[in-house]
């Protein structure tokens, strides 16, 4: 007898309130200021998104010196250092700031210690944008601590004078054993005022710690270079999955990972549109696996406002458009 094929489907997965409001921020731009609109590094770790913002007008660079003297452009959700600004500043750009909320709390955290002279253990993965750009708000206080193994290479001027933050993106229990293994050597280490894992990275991850020990094999959608979609993939091994595998789309889906898969597990990066989870849905569904259950862990009603510049030009827009249709209609 075949066994029967089902999908579990986890809730929440996908987008992020700070997600969604970087890339509205770009597609809002570009309707009000039209294309190009210039956008330093990608505006959220996923190609597709990347590559739907390229074919509305959005130019990707790397640095500002690529970016058109007094030209617009939009700093990404993982947040920026200081001198990011200045520089956009120094050849007159129309910056626009993306950056998520929550990775801002962090850089704000990182300058109210510093100016305590307090020494700065963040918490992260070394060449990630989010950890550049915290580092930035405070280099002479902080220093990268890279997983567990990182903590027996601190060293800190007072043992009584030192705090820990994090990268939003991290996985939470490997965060929470990288702060025991401080802790061993810095008793008095503070922690945060607040979790600095944001919340929809420890939600995702939540649900696939849910669903993954019922699960042969766990689908995450996601790039490479998101940190939140590969802790996901670790999550869902580590919580009981026999393999996790990530992917863009469901073409990259490989007919022999679902070789006596009956349960698969499906999830997404919170950089990823839900079109995508769709399309993997419909992929498995092709191979038998109609029966879909929705695994939910918790529900996300956060919303984050646009940035204060983009808004306050929408606002003057539509006032000169009501100007423009009053003056018409007298």
């Amino acid at each position: 007898m075949t066994a029967s094929k089902r999908v579990l489907l986890a809730k929440p997965r996908g987008y992020c309130a700070g997600v969604d409001r970087a890339v509205q921020t770009v597609e809002e731009a570009l309707k009000l200021y039209g294309a190009p609109i210039y956008v330093r590094k990608e505006i959220v770790h996923n190609k597709h998104v990347v590559s739907t913002l390229q074919g509305k007008g959005a130019i990707f660079v790397e640095e500002n010196e690529e970016v058109p003297e007094g030209a617009i452009v939009v700093f990404s959700a993982h947040g920026v250092a200081p001198e990011v600004h200045d520089q956009a500043k120094a050849r007159a750009l129309r910056a626009i700031d993306a950056t998520c909320p929550l990775v801002t709390k962090v850089h704000q955290e990182a300058r109210r210690f510093a100016a305590d002279d307090y020494d700065i253990l963040l918490i992260g993965h070394e060449g990630h944008e989010e950890v550049i750009g915290t580092t930035g708000e405070a280099p002479a206080h902080i220093q990268l601590v890279d997983g567990p193994d990182g903590a027996d290479k601190v060293t800190v001027r007072d043992p009584e004078k030192v705090v820990w933050l994090s990268q939003t993106t991290l996985s939470v229990d490997e965060t929470l054993e990288t702060v025991a293994r401080l802790k061993q050597r810095l008793p008095l280490l503070m922690s945060p005022p607040s979790d600095d894992i944001c919340y929809a990275t420890s939600n995702r991850q939540d649900a696939v710690k849910a669903m993954a020990p019922d699960c042969d094999i766990v689908l995450v959608v996601g790039s490479q270079n998101s940190s939140n979609s590969q802790r996901l993939r670790e999550v869902a091994v580590d919580a009981g999955a026999r393999a996790g595998y990530l992917i863009d789309y469901a073409s990259e889906i490989q007919e022999e990972w679902l070789t006596d898969a009956s349960t698969v597990g499906v999830t997404s990066g919170a950089s990823v549109p839900d079109e995508l989870v769709m399309e993997v849905l419909d992929f498995l569904a092709q191979r038998g696996y109609n029966d879909v259950a929705e695994i939910t862990t918790a529900q996300e009603k956060l919303v984050f406002s646009l940035p204060q510049e983009l808004k306050r030009d929408m606002k003057a827009a539509a006032a000169a458009r009501a100007a423009e249709v009053a003056q018409t209609l007298s």
